[in-house]
């Protein structure tokens, strides 16, 4: 038996809504959540409020409160606790707040790190106190670490399977290595499965782009079972490039026209940058893979006298980013740059700002590990990417 909705929650969700209006969206919005890990606590607990059955596994031991903030205000929330539970359960949590949970705990970890290792700034320091408490040992950081290192690694090396569409790209966080402050490359590969639907498919964390780290990475990627890949899109880093030659041999390549266009910026003096922006993104606009060379061999005929250093490397490299053309006409837009994964950098930096700098490897993989789960479960569960029917 579970426990079922009292009919006075609508009710009360319908008055707060009619006195309050738009503003009162975040009380209505609380209530229904608190009404919903009730019931999820007594399906938990396989047992309705002050029901005896044998089949229960615990008690309900009352609630805690919890302030949330979200995109339309801050929720009051209440959430149930349970006790003496059966040794076989996992424990309880409310589902609609496991969003965060994981980034949330590699944050606190990430910043403790920092703390009993005798790195802590003033800030850090505060924002211990603030979200572990005064008490830090290594120990408790290193028994935490090590529970949530296990799921991490888990998704890490989840099985992958036919994805048609693979975006690669680096970002880069301060670690502490060797008693210096270093730039870490924390290299990313997301990708759009054969369903349509976008999926991070990977992450790792090295002392730089070197071909060796994108290579081995890239071949983690494919020992997971990585195949279908029909193309890669990822900007011309020398390392990258390489390592796509000899992991993804005959596999086209999309190279990034975002960063074309700012590239093509350092052959231009600042009078002319918005004319040879214009004109490179007529080429990449063009109907078609014939028009787009037609336009690249004008656009380089043009420059030849005036700009003979721009005109040599348009003629060179521009082409690399016309390989989209011989994608569906629908696909184009999203594949022909590496903003997806750009956007998601963004989120990714600011997310770890906080943490301001990394212990070591290990901590900063942990957190970006734990971010991107959240990322790519909300893209696995959400709307399709891309339709690839037919494709």
């Amino acid at each position: 038996m579970t426990y079922q909705a009292d009919s006075r929650t609508l009710s009360g969700v319908l008055e707060v809504l009619i006195e309050n209006g738009f503003d009162g969206i975040a009380g209505a919005m609380s209530t229904l959540l608190n009404e919903a890990m009730k019931l999820e606590r007594a399906n938990f607990l396989e047992a309705s409020p002050y029901e005896r059955t044998s089949d229960r596994i615990g008690y309900a031991n009352g609630f805690k409160p919890k302030r949330v903030k979200s995109r339309i205000g801050e929720l009051a929330l209440e959430i149930p606790q349970v006790r003496d539970l059966e040794e076989s359960s996992d424990g309880f949590y409310p589902h609609a707040l496991e969003k965060g949970l994981r980034s949330e705990r590699a944050l606190k970890l990430a910043i403790a790190e920092m703390y009993v290792q005798g790195v802590s700034t003033r800030k850090v320091v505060e924002v211990t106190r603030e979200l572990c408490g005064l008490d830090v040992s290594s120990t408790q950081v290193s028994r935490c670490a090590a529970l949530l290192d296990e799921e991490l690694e888990k998704w890490r090396n989840r099985p992958l399977g036919n994805v048609p569409y693979v975006i690669l790209d680096a970002r880069y966080e301060k670690v502490r290595y060797g008693g210096a402050v270093v730039d870490c490359a924390v290299m990313i590969a997301i990708g759009v499965r054969a369903d349509g639907k976008r999926s991070v498919l990977g992450v790792d964390v090295s002392l730089s782009e070197a071909e060796i780290h994108w290579r081995n990475f890239m071949e983690t990627l494919q020992e997971r079972g990585l195949h279908g890949t029909r193309l890669v899109i990822s900007d011309d880093h020398k390392g990258l490039r390489a390592a796509l030659k000899a992991r993804f041999s005959g596999v086209p390549w999309q190279r990034c026209q975002f960063h074309l266009q700012r590239n093509a910026q350092a052959y231009v003096s600042k009078a002319a940058r918005r004319e040879v922006a214009a004109a490179i993104r007529s080429i990449f606009n063009s109907p078609d893979r014939a028009e787009a060379d037609r336009r690249l061999a004008a656009t380089v005929k043009k420059y030849r006298t005036n700009n003979p250093q721009l005109a040599d490397w348009l003629e060179r490299n521009l082409a690399e980013g016309l390989t989209v053309f011989e994608l569906p006409e629908e696909h184009r837009l999203r594949l022909r740059t590496t903003n997806c994964l750009e956007r998601l950098n963004k989120e990714l930096k600011r997310r770890t700002r906080v943490a301001t700098l990394f212990p070591n490897e290990a901590s900063a993989l942990r957190l970006v590990s734990a971010i991107l789960i959240e990322v790519s479960e909300e893209w696995e569960t959400g709307k399709i990417y891309l339709s690839m029917e037919g494709r």
